[in-house]
């Protein structure tokens, strides 16, 4: 048993919530699911799994099986519910993921009028020009040219 794999008491509690295939020889699962923890745990591509493991495209191919089923769903509500039961639960471990991913706005399914997404790209090249040029908008509004070329102020007074 290498380091990380599951014990005899854990595997029990696993055990009865993997489902069998339907046909062909009874594979080791204990075995393969040890394999899905190293790779996760380990961050490693598959085709780096240790041999002991066996065939890193069979462990992938029941990895795929049991992810599709929902087979790690259900497991996990069956070990909460397991830890209920015994009274282990500890609800003040419990962790949420702050990662921000940022999306474009498409992805979030935010649709903009093609007019007005023409005038903020529109914009938005206009004050990245001026940024480009050491200026800001309100400088450039101070110096714009008039009708003869002359540098004429837009602000009144």
């Amino acid at each position: 048993m290498a380091r990380g794999d599951l014990t005899d008491e854990e595997w029990s509690l696993i055990e009865p919530h993997l489902p069998l295939g339907a046909r062909g020889p009874i594979p080791d699962l204990r075995l393969q699911f040890n394999a899905v923890m190293w790779r996760f745990r380990t961050g490693s591509p598959w085709r780096d799994l240790p041999v002991e493991y066996g065939p890193w495209s069979t462990v992938y191919d029941r990895f795929r099986m049991w992810a599709i089923a929902g087979v790690f769903e259900q497991l996990m509500q069956a070990m909460i519910a397991e830890a209920a039961a015994r009274g282990q639960i500890e609800l003040d471990l419990v962790s949420v993921d702050s990662t921000t991913a940022r999306a474009h706005h498409h992805a979030a399914g935010m649709v903009l009028d093609g007019e007005l997404v023409k005038a903020l790209e529109e914009a938005a090249a206009r004050e990245k020009g001026l940024r480009q040029r050491g200026k800001t908008t309100t400088t450039a509004r101070k110096t714009e040219l008039d009708a003869d070329g002359y540098e004429c102020g837009t602000e009144s007074g």
